[in-house]
């Protein structure tokens, strides 16, 4: 498989790439996930992931990765970004606990949308696109809400929520579309992405 360069700190596409058995590296620069107001959703997230993944190549090529190998500085970067919305409004990482558990509340029994833009940076191109997964919660009861947010602590995660942890086990009614995709890469496109690199 096709090593990558994941520009990225979540453990979760971590997780994703290593089921994939995709050898990665990982290397990040931090950047403001802002975006122009008059993009629709899909590309909004395309277009933090792109960011992501022009910030990483541009420290690449100003050498300031010293710890990697000329070998890997025309290694594929692979960028992701993981927005929800809710009634047609992005609902981002939580602030604080109160806000978590607000995000929670209002998911609880509806319908909402996850979706992920990856940008795929190889040979100077960049490869984009977005995958949407709808998600639908059971009604959760305050208590609920109250346990998972004081046991997992959430506030990196788009939706205030892990589908992989707790809430996800007893929380989701149904799911339509991509799990991973709602872990926060839609791996398995990827994977049919970097195997058309190798052809």
């Amino acid at each position: 498989m096709q090593p990558v360069i994941l520009a990225s700190q979540s453990p979760r596409r971590k997780q994703l790439l290593e089921w994939a058995e995709i050898p990665f590296t990982i290397l990040v620069k931090e950047t403001a996930e802002t975006y122009p107001v008059d993009l629709d959703k899909e590309h909004i997230a395309i277009h933090i992931a792109v960011n992501k993944a022009e910030a990483v190549n541009n420290a690449i090529t100003k050498n300031e990765f010293p710890e990697i190998e000329n070998s890997m500085q025309h290694l594929p970067i692979l960028a992701a970004d993981t927005i929800v919305v809710l009634n047609d409004e992005i609902i981002g990482k939580p602030r604080d606990r109160e806000d978590a558990i607000d995000i929670l509340t209002r998911l609880s029994g509806k319908f909402h949308q996850v979706i992920t833009g990856v940008a795929l940076f190889s040979k100077g191109e960049f490869i984009t696109f977005a995958d949407v997964t709808e998600v639908q919660f059971h009604d959760i009861t305050k208590d609920e809400i109250e346990f998972y947010v004081d046991k997992y602590k959430p506030y990196d995660k788009a939706g205030a929520y892990a589908i992989q942890e707790w809430i996800g086990v007893v929380g989701i009614h149904s799911i339509k579309g991509d799990f991973y995709n709602v872990m926060g890469l839609p791996i398995s496109r990827v994977v049919k992405i970097l195997n058309t690199l190798n052809e």
